[in-house]
């Protein structure tokens, strides 16, 4: 039986010193909840969208609750699930009024026959399968809000905002050896409506297929749709790869070659893992072997157990 491992990240990118604590400590949450699951025998699928669930309601991240808004200042979502096992998946992008857009994709994934929901689509098939609407208020946040205000002005420049992209995601592998991926995000302040980024593309967002590994990604959407860096990554797993040197290398092309910065999490079918990122930050936390290592920065690493993590967790941070 395979060990169990979770991947987490919270968004590549920039993230400022007031949010770092709030975003170290949301990543770890994220891990150790997913990691709780795997543990008690549970589906890496299971796992992964109960860690994205988790920083779907954390104001800290650009997801769920707290997701920066569109040019008219609403939030608009796009997510999306993949089970390594028969190469299942589910999207849902450009919902708006639901507080998990995660659960949502996952119901698209087992409900339909489809793969990607969209927009108007998708909020009919949330009524149907009897997914609570709230308030699009709910999910916003006096941060997002005060960041599309500044970015509406004339001389703002909201590309110099972009760079705080808290997309989130997560990575298992369960002991039965299956591993599945899970992404969600409020994508790039002030788009146009209806832009759809990465996340909700399948092979772009997030790749899942136990013959190689899985992974999710966070970035500049456009870039990572270019390069379709999430079944990129697992391509150089496949000719032997190890999934840290496969992360740099896709990152390191998409730099080069359509100068997209971005990050990702892999874990492979072995059960190894990579936490990498050609931005300035991301916040990631990995759980394996009862040992949860977590960071911001580049070349950061803390390490606890399981144990003393869970007991700090329940003290709060």
């Amino acid at each position: 039986r395979m060990k169990p491992v979770i991947v987490v990240h919270g968004g590549a990118g920039r993230i400022f010193k007031e949010r770092e604590e709030g975003s170290r400590a949301g990543v770890v949450r994220a891990a150790l909840q997913g990691y709780g699951i795997l543990k008690q025998g549970g589906s890496a699928l299971d796992a992964v969208e109960e860690a994205v669930r988790s920083m779907e309601d954390d104001p800290h991240f650009n997801a769920g609750c707290g997701s920066v808004l569109n040019e008219k200042g609403e939030v608009e979502m796009d997510a999306i699930i993949m089970d390594g096992k028969k190469l299942d998946s589910g999207a849902v992008s450009a919902v708006k009024c639901i507080a998990n857009p995660i659960k949502l994709a996952r119901l698209v994934m087992e409900k339909t026959k489809h793969m990607l929901l969209t927009d108007h689509g998708a909020h009919l098939f949330a009524q149907a399968v009897g997914i609570p609407e709230i308030p699009g208020e709910k999910l916003i946040t006096q941060r997002s809000r005060e960041r599309w205000k500044k970015n509406l002005e004339p001389d703002s420049n909201p590309e110099e905002f972009q760079k705080d992209l808290g997309t989130v995601g997560a990575v298992a592998i369960d002991s039965e050896g299956n591993v599945a991926c899970a992404t969600s995000t409020g994508g790039l302040s002030n788009k146009l409506i209806g832009r759809v980024g990465d996340t909700a593309c399948i092979g772009s967002g997030g790749y899942a297929d136990n013959h190689s590994g899985a992974t999710s990604t966070t970035g500049h959407g456009e870039s990572i749709m270019k390069v379709v860096l999430a079944r990129l990554i697992l391509y150089h797993m496949e000719q032997g790869m190890s999934p840290e040197m496969a992360a740099d290398t896709a990152l390191d092309y998409m730099k080069t070659r359509v100068g997209g910065l971005g990050g990702v999490i892999v874990v492979s079918n072995s059960g190894e893992w990579a936490a990498r990122f050609s931005t300035k930050q991301m916040a990631w936390a990995t759980v394996k072997d009862d040992q949860l290592h977590y960071g911001i920065y580049a070349g950061e690493r803390h390490t606890k157990s399981v144990d003393e993590a869970l007991r700090s967790e329940s003290e709060g941070f």
